[in-house]
């Protein structure tokens, strides 16, 4: 066996283009992985941004720009799911931004469920709720 690299042009001339096209896609996420996108959908879809379709996807294995996430993201799903451990970028935080974080969205919630419980006059639930916010304002303080 011999490897040999050819760009597009000479690849043409030397008779090696397949017919059917490449299929990056389909090499990086699985075999028919890149139909997964076609097959969610009757008629092809085309971003409204850049232009890109679904066999530009196929063959080229990503995509044209943030807007095609959105355009295609019925498909796509199944395949990053396969891929990454989510399907949505959370991004890496500082531990200490992350604590903070933390405490923000369980005040939040806690604040939340304090307005439910006052509002449905379940006051020793109130009073509990007050004294857990108060417990974690300290501790976001420290």
């Amino acid at each position: 066996m011999q490897k040999i690299d050819l760009c597009e042009k000479c690849a043409k001339e030397k008779g090696v283009a397949d017919p059917a096209g490449f299929s990056l896609a389909d090499m990086l996420l699985g075999l028919g992985a890149a139909d997964e996108i076609k097959s969610t959908h009757s008629e092809e879809l085309v971003c409204p941004q850049c232009g890109f379709t679904q066999p530009d996807f196929k063959k080229t294995g990503r995509l044209g720009c943030p807007q095609c996430y959105v355009t295609f993201a019925e498909g796509l799903g199944v395949i990053l799911k396969d891929m990454h451990k989510g399907i949505q970028h959370k991004g890496k935080i500082p531990t200490r931004a992350a604590r903070a974080q933390i405490y923000q969205s369980k005040l939040k919630n806690l604040h939340a469920e304090l307005q439910s419980a006052v509002q449905s006059e379940n006051y020793e639930q109130a009073a509990s709720l007050r004294d857990q916010i108060s417990n974690l304002e300290m501790q976001l303080k420290s």
